[in-house]
């Protein structure tokens, strides 16, 4: 099982979408491992973004993922990572394919609704950025045996 970071960004949260996108990850059968809405502080934005440190666009990224609260979670499932970046959809709302939650949702660039991890190290380091491991839930739920076997 794999488990990757998604936060829903500020413009999801303000358009009142956190339900609808909570709920593709739990109606396709991920299990969410960690779960909180929070103000995301300055050092930790520019933590979550320091790859893109020294890029044009780096400070927009840090004001904006620290405008309004978000809500940030672990999901866990079979290859997840892949697969949540699949249903996320293109970084660019207008290339995302019909479908997926930036496709259904997002229209402009910055405002694409949500981050997922994209490979494994990172998944592990964004993880361990956003949560620390107490807050990491581990249980099995009934369902995980249809969904997973």
């Amino acid at each position: 099982m794999q488990r990757t970071l998604v936060i829903i960004k500020p413009d999801g949260v303000q358009r009142g979408l956190v339900g609808k996108i909570l709920t593709r990850f739990e109606e396709r059968g991920y299990k969410l491992v960690a779960l909180k809405f929070m103000a995301v502080p300055m050092e930790l934005a520019e933590a979550h973004y320091a790859v893109h440190k020294g890029k044009f666009f780096y400070q927009s990224l840090v004001d904006y993922i620290t405008s309004s609260p978000v809500v940030v979670m672990v999901v866990e499932g079979h290859e997840a990572i892949g697969a949540v970046r699949k249903m996320v959809g293109a970084t660019r709302p207008w290339e995302a394919e019909a479908g997926t939650i930036r496709g259904d949702y997002a229209a402009m660039g910055l405002r694409n609704l949500i981050h997922a991890s994209d490979a494994p190290a990172t998944a592990e380091s964004e993880i361990a950025l956003w949560f620390k491991p107490a807050e990491l839930a581990d249980y099995t739920r009934e369902i995980d045996k249809w969904v997973n076997e």
